[in-house]
């Protein structure tokens, strides 16, 4: 009989750490609707300040103003796709250049206090790249 109580304790044990090990990642990733108003968006143009390539997500920082917005300039911070979407789709982490001229799409943080916003879709006229949403793509 002990050998059956060793094999159910060993299962349990097992059980545990297969069930702590694998909600580590299900904490680290987020929903998108958490923060943002995934329904609405706005429109921003301006300037890239920094682009921080990296993961979970890499993101644009972007002085500029909200259109229709009170013409106040921020610097907001556009979260975007992971690193490696960006290399899927060409994007290298020396891409954007401060002082690059761009307009982007993006849902705004449910906090109005907070310039986090999620990239939807963006542009750089300059060269006309456009970035359209979706998992990398770039029109």
């Amino acid at each position: 009989m002990t050998r059956i109580w060793k094999a159910i304790a060993f299962a349990g044990v097992a059980a545990i750490i297969a069930l702590s090990a694998s909600r580590t990642p299900l904490l680290a990733h987020h929903s998108f609707a958490v923060y943002y108003l995934e329904s609405d968006t706005i429109e921003i143009e301006g300037e890239v300040a920094e682009f921080q390539y990296k993961n979970p997500h890499a993101v644009l920082f972007v002085e500029g103003t909200e259109k229709g917005g009170f013409g106040q300039t921020k610097i907001y911070a556009a979260e975007w796709i992971s690193v490696s979407q960006l290399d899927r789709a060409g994007i290298p982490k020396d891409f954007f250049k401060p002082g690059d001229r761009i307009r982007i799409w993006a849902s705004p943080n449910k906090n109005p206090n907070d310039n986090r916003v999620r990239l939807k879709r963006m542009e750089r006229r300059a060269d006309g790249w456009r970035w359209a949403g979706g998992r990398g793509d770039t029109r």
